[in-house]
């Protein structure tokens, strides 16, 4: 079942990631992004302070879970960090403590409307057709063998009262949106500081959004099993 934010559109027309993102787009991203499937992140080079795009596992894994057999499983319950516990849940606090920010490219989000008393999938993307850029963090494991890898996971915050994110997920849950950032705050997330962190936690304002449904699952079993 969707759940806030398990699935989205990578971005995967090499034009269009470096015209939004100024940087080349790598390569292993997938189309239809799950948990624990890979998918492009930028980051910044702290020396250089230039950006900087990698393949990561949508769903934070730390270092101290690397070596454990429920690695894999472990992203599939950390795609989403909630702004108002990030600082302290053992998964993501390191990475929020060193200001380990990224940007997720997107074409698109889901969510299920439950309006109609059943889940159906809403493709939320920007209203001006260019790609979303949503606040993350990321981390890196090395793993018993000394292989690199890379994890990431979505920032959200509450959305009770936004017009888009409102309609989304069953009535009595809380209603919570990812954070999409403006093009020009890019760089303001990928240089703010873990103290300032906080600051650039805002929601999309609706009208720069807009909202369709296509026919397809509401889960996927590959990423849930």
């Amino acid at each position: 079942m969707l759940s806030m934010c398990s699935n989205f559109d990578g971005l995967l027309d090499p034009i269009r990631f470096a015209d939004t993102f100024g940087v080349a787009m790598p390569s292993g991203g997938r189309g239809s992004v799950w948990p624990a499937y890979p998918s492009s992140f930028v980051v910044q080079d702290k020396t250089t302070r230039q950006r900087m795009a990698r393949v990561g596992q949508f769903g934070m894994v730390p270092q101290w879970a690397a070596q454990s057999p429920q690695y894999a499983k472990l992203g599939l319950k950390t795609y989403n960090a909630r702004v108002e516990t990030v600082a302290e849940k053992p998964t993501y606090r390191d990475a929020w403590r060193h200001a380990q920010h990224c940007v997720v490219p997107a074409e698109a989000i889901y969510e299920p409307d439950w309006r109609s008393g059943k889940a159906v999938p809403a493709r939320i993307a920007r209203a001006d057709g260019q790609p979303l850029g949503i606040a993350g963090l990321w981390t890196q494991t090395v793993d018993s063998d000394g292989v690199i890898g890379y994890s990431f996971t979505m920032l959200t915050i509450n959305a009770d009262g936004h017009a888009v994110f409102q309609n989304f997920h069953r009535p009595a849950d809380e209603k919570r949106m990812v954070v999409i950032l403006q093009p020009q705050q890019f760089d303001d997330w990928l240089n703010v500081t873990a103290k300032d962190s906080m600051t650039l936690m805002q929601r999309l304002p609706a009208e720069d959004l807009t909202v369709s449904y296509a026919n397809k699952p509401v889960s996927n079993q590959a990423s849930v099993s």
